[in-house]
């Protein structure tokens, strides 16, 4: 399991020309899912986003993880996290998990975050525009892989 998050002043997913989800301040998680991942990676990293502290203290410091500031998620999947690009300038998607076991996953995903933090979805698959406004900008890319 891969994903990218972006600390965000505000956000919103855009689904058939109309805000199908929007937050305030908070993160944009990007996420992706491929072959043998289980909720022990959805645990893994879930774990690591509501504590990141990448959020400034009262010093200007990144001390703070989401919990601490009480801010909301935008969750979006993105199965072109796992794109291969070592042969030729076609990436190769086949890494990323496709079908109802990917979307099983992101739907678990989502709803472990959200014993944590106000989580709101996209829709897995949908064509979907993303307005980020990115906070910092910080971005941090976590593998579950990568433990």
């Amino acid at each position: 399991m891969k994903v990218v998050i972006q600390r965000s002043k505000k956000s919103n997913v855009i689904i058939d020309n109309k805000v199908y989800n929007e937050i305030s301040n908070g993160l944009v998680i990007f996420s992706c899912f491929t072959e043998g991942d289980t909720l022990e990676d959805i645990n893994y990293i879930v774990k690591k986003i509501v504590n990141l502290r990448i959020f400034d203290d009262e010093n200007g410091i990144m001390n703070k993880s989401i919990l601490d500031v009480g801010g909301n998620i935008l969750s979006i999947s993105q199965f072109t996290l796992y794109a291969d690009t070592k042969k030729g300038n076609r990436p190769s998607y086949i890494k990323a998990l496709n079908g109802s076991e990917a979307t099983n996953l992101y739907d678990k995903f989502n709803e472990e975050l959200n014993k944590f933090i106000l989580t709101k979805p996209g829709i897995f698959g949908s064509d979907m525009t993303v307005n980020i406004t990115n906070d910092g900008p910080i971005t941090i890319i976590i593998d579950s892989k990568n433990k």
